[in-house]
């Protein structure tokens, strides 16, 4: 097979393309023939010699990537001879080695990718989808919320618009630059704009007129995170899954008198639901095959793995990052 490996923590460059004898299923695992492997920007993290959130820093070298997707080509003992020739879609979990043409994955943990769905499409769905599911149980919205979204074009915030709008909410989609602003503006945001502009949240202001803001969704930090407060109605909640481009702005002593509310909606607290995250996966893959939900993606050849983690830090992408072998 062929694989992206790391030899040594630091630049994008580090990753190298190279040739791997193929891994053998053990008990309880299938093989995958790999059509699609996620990039998740803890990838970046870890490469860089930062341990991310639940990750401690791998031992190397290294096979990156927790996100597959593919055809089942080859059973470890005991499995299910039914599962050969299914297309299926998988989280690793805290084990790597999705970076690959061939992967192997406990069958407990893969589910089948809805008909009609793309191997690239379920691979997004499986973590980031989940992701989002986990951050709306938990934001809990209301008939009448009125939705701004920082970073819409990202994975997780064009879902967050589609899912909005498609509740009938009125939903303000806020990114940097003409490309995902477009973009925003084609899932249906009901306001799309760019937070690069000076001017910003004025003319989010003029746009919604006396309805302010009540949910603000915040993956972005630093100074745009600052100026989405100010657009915040009495009682506004903000829920908070991000930050490249730093903290979030702290809430002032005016915002908590007038019961603004903050609180961060990733790790522990997304599980807090029966069945956990296998419960988060299978709400995302039906809103797939539902056609509720279609993820935005930017793919790169798996052999570019390392332009792929460049494209992201530097948040030139659009939606979530996806390798084809």
């Amino acid at each position: 097979m062929h694989a992206i490996r790391l030899h040594d923590f630091g630049p994008a460059e580090n990753l190298r393309y190279e040739a791997l004898p193929d891994p053998e299923p053990g008990p309880g695992q299938i093989g995958l023939a790999v059509e699609a492997a996620g990039v998740h920007v803890i990838d970046t993290h870890l490469r860089a010699g930062v341990a991310g959130g639940p990750f401690p820093l791998p031992e190397l070298p290294q096979i990156p990537g927790r996100e597959v997707a593919g055809v089942v080509d080859r059973l470890g003992p005991d499995v299910d001879a039914a599962w050969l020739g299914r297309r299926v879609v998988g989280h690793l979990g805290p084990v790597s080695g999705g970076y690959a043409s061939r992967a192997v994955i406990p069958v407990t943990s893969v589910h089948e990718i809805p008909e009609g769905a793309s191997a690239v499409e379920a691979v997004a769905m499986i973590g980031t989808g989940r992701t989002t599911m986990g951050i709306l149980h938990q934001a809990a919205l209301r008939p009448d919320d009125v939705l701004l979204v920082l970073a819409a074009a990202g994975g997780i915030g064009s879902l967050l618009v589609q899912h909005g709008r498609g509740r009938g909410h009125t939903v303000i989609g806020a990114a940097g630059g003409t490309e995902k602003v477009a973009l925003v503006g084609e899932l249906g945001a009901t306001v799309a704009v760019d937070y690069e502009q000076p001017g910003w949240v004025e003319a989010v202001e003029a746009a919604l007129g006396p309805r302010p803001a009540t949910v603000l969704f915040d993956a972005v930090g630093g100074p745009h995170s600052a100026e989405a407060l100010q657009l915040l109605a009495d009682g506004g909640r903000r829920l908070v899954y991000g930050g490249p481009a730093g903290d979030p702005a702290e809430l002032s002593a005016a915002d908590e008198a007038r019961g603004v509310t903050s609180r961060v909606v990733l790790g522990p607290v997304l599980l807090d639901l029966p069945g956990g995250i296998r419960t988060l996966e299978t709400r995302a893959l039906e809103a797939l095959a539902e056609g509720l939900l279609t993820p935005a993606v930017t793919t790169f050849p798996l052999a570019d793995a390392a332009a792929a983690h460049r494209a992201l830090e530097t948040r030139a992408t659009i939606g979530k990052v996806v390798l084809i072998p």
